[in-house]
């Protein structure tokens, strides 16, 4: 069992203690902080947590908690990490790790300075499909992985601090494409090095100096390819999905909305929905145990087994501060127009990745590009002469 200082009052703050407070679990909030004392409060009588402060330093040294979580403003979170660290006290903190690599890496030096367990909370590579998702894809499923899209958007973050961009460190990418950046490397590999990005990001919608759009696209070692797309414009919701293609296979996720769960009410009285629904009316997109379809659940479940069991996570400081080398590429990419480096001062994933590469197939010293049944019942083959270059179409029948 493990007693907690939270850190943060704010949505990330309630999901967190909705999990680790749900299901009978053992770990409970010990103590929780705000920068003001009215939220701090308010928010302890809310789930019943013994105590709570304003003051930072009284949060993490608390003598009953052995685990801090950062779920504050992203420009806080180095300072959070590093004083949480320097008590002794494992540290959790929620992406991004940091408003840039720079940030990110200090942070990953405070915890190994200190010597004490560390975890990024990245649920979305938590959530049930993802996780079956990647099981498959570890077994050989789809085989080589060759595209991965990720995309996130609905109608914009439900806090101030997040459309300003000095707090924030950005708009939209920073939000939500770490998110998807950190899916994109599960389904491909951590060892395989991310090397270029390109990125178009604007402010089509609000009159913010933040993006409220992105789309990138991130090139790893082994010639795979990820995409992503984020948007603070969305209307309907919260838009959840991932696609992986592979040279064996394809798998498409939709964790948020037409999950098989609709429902329609045109009276009674109004309640909550779901994170970043727009209506309470009408047709409606609930979602049954929203902490667990958002990965929440199992998120801490690897992190306290991790740290009972005295191994890493599956997402550790190091993951966040390679996410946030991307997004750094993206950012930079983004004002170049131009296919823009990720720079990663500290590299541990393999020294070169396996470029992709498929077997192939001959009929009659020919290369097989294609086979494809055809109508008729016959087999349809496009052929490559390995020797002049030339394709063909051929006919046969195999029956």
């Amino acid at each position: 069992m493990h007693r907690i200082t939270l850190l943060g009052t704010g949505l990330i703050g309630t999901f967190y203690t909705m999990t680790l407070h749900g299901q009978r679990r053992a770990d409970r909030v010990e103590i929780v902080y705000s920068r003001t004392a009215e939220n701090a409060r308010r928010f302890a009588a809310e789930w019943d947590i013994p105590h709570w402060t304003n003051d930072l330093q009284e949060a993490v040294s608390h003598e009953e908690t052995d685990t801090v979580i950062v779920g504050l403003p992203n420009h806080v979170h180095l300072p959070a990490v590093k004083a949480a660290a320097e008590a002794g006290k494992a540290v959790l903190c929620t992406k991004p790790l940091g408003r840039t690599a720079e940030e990110a890496l200090r942070a990953l030096r405070c915890v190994e300075d200190a010597g004490v367990f560390a975890g990024y909370l990245e649920d979305l590579v938590y959530t049930p499909k993802t996780l079956k998702s990647l099981q498959a894809v570890r077994n050989g499923a789809l085989g080589q992985i060759l595209w991965v899209r990720s995309r996130e958007t609905h109608p914009g973050p439900h806090s101030a601090w997040f459309w300003d961009a000095e707090p924030a460190g950005g708009g939209a990418i920073i939000d939500m494409g770490c998110h998807c950046v950190e899916i994109i490397r599960s389904f491909v590999g951590k060892d395989n090095r991310p090397v270029e990005v390109m990125c178009w990001a604007d402010t089509l919608v609000h009159p913010i100096d933040a993006e409220d759009h992105g789309i990138g696209l991130v090139r790893f070692e082994s010639g795979a390819v990820g995409q992503f797309e984020v948007s603070w414009a969305f209307r309907g919701g919260m838009d959840l999905r991932d696609e992986v293609s592979g040279t064996e296979g394809t798998i498409w996720l939709d964790h948020f909305l037409r999950t098989g769960f609709q429902m329609f009410t045109s009276g009674g009285r109004s309640d909550y929905v779901a994170e970043k629904a727009e209506q309470e009316t009408g047709w409606l997109f609930p979602v049954g145990d929203e902490v667990k379809e958002l990965g929440y659940v199992d998120m801490f479940t690897d992190m306290f087994d991790a740290m009972d069991e005295g191994r890493e996570p599956a997402e550790t400081f190091y993951d966040g501060y390679v996410v946030n080398a991307v997004v750094d590429a993206c950012y930079r990419s983004a004002e170049s127009r131009r296919w823009e480096p990720v720079e990663l001062d500290v590299w541990r994933g393999a020294e070169k990745a396996e470029p992709i590469s498929v077997p192939t197939t001959e009929m009659d010293g020919q290369v097989v590009i294609k086979r494809e049944r055809m109508p008729d019942g016959r087999t349809n083959l496009i052929l490559k002469d390995p020797k002049t270059g030339a394709f063909q179409q051929k006919t046969v029948d195999e029956n």
